[in-house]
């Protein structure tokens, strides 16, 4: 009962914020205006990195095509800030930029995959679609980080204890956000609704920014390096 009551407290809470988001992710005029400024935004991100910005490794022009796929230009405004190797000098928001958008593209990708698989293949009720979503995610942008250490000839039992100690606190803050956000708006959107689309793409954007705190203290606390300096490739 007292889990419910807080469920029910906070659903008061953010009720106005889901009545005004809900019908502008569901207006169909307005998601595909989106749809378009992200594939421009993504244009720009693709012609950037090819005619200006070769030096940048493939892992990170990875990172960075997702980061704008998921959230347009808002993605690309963090790239032209803390991804580019033309930036004038790095700081601990850049690091703290850069660190979010790798936890965020793995993240999000499993986000994606543990919501569609759940929902869209299995069916699942409401909670295992969040518990299943919660756990691509966390596979997803863990392996982001035990991959390239081990291939960097990490050993794999050192390569998971640090992706554990380093990911664990960023990923848990952005998918616990991202998906109460997306609980928020769409529980009850399939996938066929324009609605469920709109709110996974909103409700990323949201869990980056909740995560972009954590990243910042990690860094700062020599628990993350915040990726490469762009500008010294």
């Amino acid at each position: 009962m007292q889990v419910d009551s807080v469920v029910s407290r906070l659903e008061r809470a953010f009720e106005p914020a889901r009545e005004l988001l809900v019908p502008l992710l569901s207006e169909p005029r307005i998601m595909g205006t989106w749809a378009i400024v992200v594939a421009v935004s993504t244009a720009v991100l693709l012609w950037d990195l090819r005619e200006r910005n070769e030096a940048i490794p493939s892992l990170m022009r990875g990172v960075w095509t997702l980061t704008v796929v998921y959230s347009g230009p808002f993605g690309l405004a963090v790239y032209w800030y803390a991804g580019r190797t033309q930036i004038p000098r790095d700081s601990l928001a850049r690091r703290g930029f850069r660190s979010t958008a790798h936890c965020y593209s793995g993240c999000g990708a499993g986000e994606v995959t543990g919501i569609l698989l759940a929902q869209g293949v299995l069916g699942l009720a409401v909670g295992w679609v969040a518990a299943a979503t919660f756990g691509f995610a966390y596979l997803f942008g863990f392996g982001l980080t035990v991959g390239p250490l081990v291939q960097e000839g990490v050993g794999f039992r050192e390569a998971v204890a640090d992706a554990f100690y380093s990911e664990t606190p960023s990923i848990t803050v952005m998918e616990v956000v991202a998906i109460g956000t997306d609980l928020l708006l769409a529980a009850d959107a399939h996938v066929g609704d324009l609605l469920f689309w709109g709110a996974l793409a909103f409700s990323l954007s949201v869990g980056y920014l909740a995560a972009y705190p954590v990243n910042v203290a990690l860094v700062r606390a020599g628990v993350k390096g915040g990726m490469a300096n762009p500008a010294e490739l």
